[in-house]
């Protein structure tokens, strides 16, 4: 039972950056899949977040980058999922 729950442990460094990359993912999912600017409020908090939204979603896959080096390179961490999350949210949005 040991040898389970050490590999699939992950740091809260790794699961800090892997919760931001879906909050990051889902809000810019959000704005392109829902009308937010039908009400006033909505869209004005959605254009406050919008740039550090942006500055987050090109920041944060480099950030699991260096992180995932500084790890060695373990295949069963969270900035690997981090990282194809942020670049598919990149690819979306680019392609959409």
């Amino acid at each position: 039972m040991k040898e389970y729950s050490t590999l699939f442990k992950n740091s809260r460094t790794s699961k800090m950056v892997f919760l931001l990359s879906i909050i990051v993912s889902g809000y810019c999912w959000l704005g392109q899949v829902i009308n937010l600017y039908s009400v006033a409020l909505v869209g004005a908090i959605f254009e406050i977040l919008w740039l550090p939204a942006l500055v987050m979603l090109i920041v944060l896959p480099i950030i699991s980058m260096i992180l995932l080096l500084k790890e060695k390179v373990n295949v069963r961490s969270l900035y690997v999922y981090s990282i194809l999350l942020g670049v598919a949210t990149i690819l979306i949005m680019l392609f959409n």
